[in-house]
This record gives C-alpha cells, structure tokens and sequence, in this order.
C-alpha cells in the first residue's frame, strides 16, 4: 500500500479565537494529501482534469481525535482504501508529531464536464491500484 505523508503548519486563519485549528481546516488539508498521493501515483488532477474526467467529492467522513493550534504542524498521511468501478475511497490520518490527532476518508465519483457520471481511464485506475 502506497502511503504519502505531506505537512501543513497551521496558520492564523485557519484557526478560532482560541488559537484551536477549525474542524473545516481538515478538509483542505486532506486535499492537500490527496492531490499529492494521486501525483505520486503517477498522474495528477490537472492530467484528469486535461481529459474532461473530475473526481468531485461524494462523501466525507472526519474523526477528529485531538485539537491542533495555530503554528502546529500536522503531518497528513493518504492512502488509496478502494477502488470499485466509478468509485475510489481514500483514507487519510492527520497526527501532530506521533499523535493521531483526526482521521477520515473522502469517497470521489467520475464526471465529465456536465457532471455526467463516467468511466474514468484505464491507466488512471491503473495508477490507483499501484497504490493499494
């Protein structure tokens, strides 16, 4: 299984009046580690994206286990979980330093540009198999 870890430091913005990082904070930074492991996996959105395929969201799922506070920094670790059909599920846990701090999974569709429901291409589900 391909597990890519990227790193985000939690800014000002991102953060209520406590300094403790939003619970919406979560999603960009998954998405950050996202678009990372699909690019190591050897493609990338803007490819998809190229060829008229997008993958938008369909389900979200987020466990947050710890908070984080402004100028932490969390480490996002994203997996491929499953891929069925015109369905992939990937899996992300968040930690600051060694602690588990949230974890969830997105589960995407495949849509063309009037968000019609497609196959996506064959080498793109290839990519993603290498991951799982």
């Amino acid at each position: 299984m391909k597990i890519t870890r990227t790193t985000v430091r939690v800014r000002y913005a991102e953060t209520d009046s406590m300094r403790v990082a939003y619970h919406g904070s979560y999603l960009p930074w998954m998405e950050v580690g996202r678009t990372e492991l699909i690019r190591e996996l050897g493609y990338s959105y803007k490819r998809l994206e190229s060829e008229g395929i997008f993958m938008p969201v369909i389900r979200i799922e987020v466990d947050y286990l710890r908070s984080v506070h402004y100028d932490d920094t969390v480490h996002i670790d994203a997996w491929i979980a499953s891929q069925e059909g015109i369905r992939t599920t990937i899996a992300y846990t968040c930690y600051r330093d060694s602690e588990s701090v949230a974890r969830g999974f997105t589960t995407h569709a495949f849509t063309d540009r009037q968000n019609k429901p497609v196959r996506p291409p064959k080498e793109f589900i290839a990519c993603l198999k290498k991951g799982i």
